[in-house]
């Protein structure tokens, strides 16, 4: 691969794509999750929760492409194997089925998750002027900061 010269040093280019490498795994993990939960719920919340989980896998897999492909312009490879993502998530898998409403609780938690590691590589892009990186990051935030409200929303009367 030819030099890569946007104005970021090396070492600071990896720091920040190992950041996202993070950030990455957690997206997917979630989509995984997300997308699990949208086959399996089932009860009186069953479309309003079905049809819900499906904009947000739908829009987490456009997220993991965006993170993977700024991982790419900072010219380090993106994890891309179950292996790679497992061994670099904070999101605990779920091995059963579990009832919507604790489903919701997860998904509210695992939103939250993405809400943590996007501040940790936030503050390593701002630290590299890694604007476009850091962009990217806060969007996320946002995003996810929403969704869990979203989320939280339909558990609160519990």
């Amino acid at each position: 691969m030819s030099t890569i010269n946007i104005g970021i040093n090396d070492s600071d280019r990896q720091a920040v794509a190992d950041g996202l490498k993070a950030l990455l795994a957690d997206s997917y993990t979630l989509y995984l999750q997300t997308h699990n939960f949208h086959w399996n719920v089932t009860g009186p919340q069953f479309r309003e929760l079905h049809l819900m989980f499906e904009e947000h896998y739908t829009e987490l897999s456009l997220a993991v492409d965006e993170i993977a492909e700024r991982i790419r312009t900072l010219g380090v490879y993106a994890p891309g194997t179950y292996a790679a993502l497992a061994a670099l998530t904070s999101i605990k898998e779920t091995a059963d089925i579990p009832p919507a409403d604790e489903m919701v609780t997860i998904l509210t938690g695992g939103h939250e998750t993405v809400v943590r590691t996007c501040r940790k590589v936030l503050a390593i892009a701002q630290q590299a002027d890694d604007e476009s990186s850091a962009a990217l990051i806060s969007d996320r935030m946002r995003l996810h900061e929403k969704t869990a409200w979203m989320l939280r929303a339909l558990r609160a009367n519990h």
